[in-house]
């Protein structure tokens, strides 16, 4: 991709990593990533907002020369996070005259990462702007989103919030605009579930924040620029409010079979119950969609054969990832098979302290399940099923 115009002397002139398929050695990203990184251009002085990842600094680098850029006044670090801010040592060595600006926070934290000079910043407060000229950046801090020196930066005159981290999606693209909507609501909302969740108060409280902003474009660090921003904040919104749907998120794994048909019995009665169930074999699922899947759930029920006297070790990591989340669950569960004792229940709730959950009943079985063991799940589901009504779910 060239540097690609956004609006009048604003471009893109980011990186896209189409092979990259693990972030943060965690977060699974089957269909890529970008970085983006966008140039403003105002009558008076120019500033470039965010940089990419260090292993795409030539690309970053070439754009700018595609574009004449022979002088930057400013280098906004909206997240100090190295995927953003990783080529800012190159780039302040190819253009020495550019400040970089970000929070007092971003500051101590690029000069811990990065080892950046201190002379080399500029400060801005809650608020702040700087002119361009016939441009202005207005700098809003938005703390926890998702560390806690974050900011975005606003362009009144073209209505364009370039928001870092903030509705971003892991979406390589060859296009700077899409009009899937639903894969990238799908890519949007699975960033969000791994990167933004765990933070969903503090979400809510800088969604509030930029609403009195008229915002046309927003333009996030990763994935696509949404031309529609009305979709995008919507989706948030309903993501960080306490709705919830009615359906239950059921990761599991089974060694011999039994756990299998728990699972799959179980999912039935809810189906005939008119609950919605995900289901998640972890031997093979996708930990992005299942994090996904917990944003809006009501209830998770984790299945897991025993193993040494404890849950499986594949539940257990994912019992700890959606416990690190903190999704709004209000339910949980526990099903699954053991030969001959042992304390899964312990092990799996133990894991899940983040979770304000009420524990309903767990089933578990002794070797394969009898007809009484597929009753016990029926009346799991059933009790699932009136918890909901009752909640006012669905």
């Amino acid at each position: 991709m060239k540097a690609r115009k956004i609006d009048n002397n604003v471009f893109w002139v980011g990186a896209v990593d189409w092979d990259r398929r693990l972030f943060d050695s965690l977060i699974p990203l089957p269909d890529g990533t970008s970085y983006n990184s966008y140039l403003v251009r105002g009558s008076e002085k120019a500033a470039l907002i965010d940089t990419v990842d260090p292993s795409m600094t030539s690309f970053l680098l070439s754009r700018l020369d595609e574009l004449g850029t022979t002088k930057l006044d400013y280098l906004i670090a909206n997240h100090a996070e190295q995927d953003h801010s990783g080529s800012l040592p190159a780039v302040v060595d190819r253009f020495p005259m550019a400040k970089v600006v970000t929070t007092p926070k971003g500051k101590k934290m690029l000069i811990d990462l990065l080892r950046l000079p201190e002379d080399a910043f500029i400060t801005v407060e809650d608020g702040e702007q700087l002119s361009l000229g016939d441009k202005t950046l207005r700098f809003i801090h938005t703390p926890w989103v998702h560390w806690p020196e974050t900011m975005v930066t606003y362009l009144p005159e073209d209505r364009i919030l370039f928001s870092c981290d903030f509705f971003g999606s892991h979406l390589a693209m060859s296009s700077l605009y899409t009009e899937d909507t639903a894969r990238l609501c799908e890519a949007a909302k699975a960033y969000y579930a791994q990167v933004m969740m765990p933070f969903r108060a503090a979400i809510r409280k800088n969604l509030e924040k930029i609403q009195p902003y008229r915002i046309d474009v927003i333009a996030p660090s990763h994935g696509p620029v949404h031309r529609d921003s009305a979709c995008i904040l919507r989706s948030h919104q309903d993501w960080v409010s306490d709705a919830l749907s009615n359906s239950v998120v059921l990761p599991y794994i089974s060694m011999h079979g039994s756990t299998q048909l728990m699972a799959d019995h179980l999912a039935d009665a809810l189906t005939e119950r008119g609950v919605q169930v995900q289901k998640f074999n972890l031997a093979v699922a996708d930990t992005g969609k299942l994090a996904a899947a917990l944003v809006d759930a009501a209830t998770v029920v984790v299945g897991s054969p025993m193993v040494l006297a404890g849950a499986h070790p594949s539940v257990i990591s994912a019992v700890f990832l959606a416990n690190a989340l903190r999704p709004k669950l209000r339910f949980a569960s526990i099903i699954g098979s053991y030969g001959w004792g042992g304390k899964m229940v312990e092990h799996i709730t133990g894991t899940m302290s983040n979770l304000k959950v009420e524990l309903l009943e767990p089933v578990l079985v002794q070797g394969h399940p009898r007809e009484e063991d597929l009753q016990a799940l029926e009346r799991l589901a059933e009790a699932i099923a009136a918890k909901h009504h009752e909640a006012g779910i669905g």
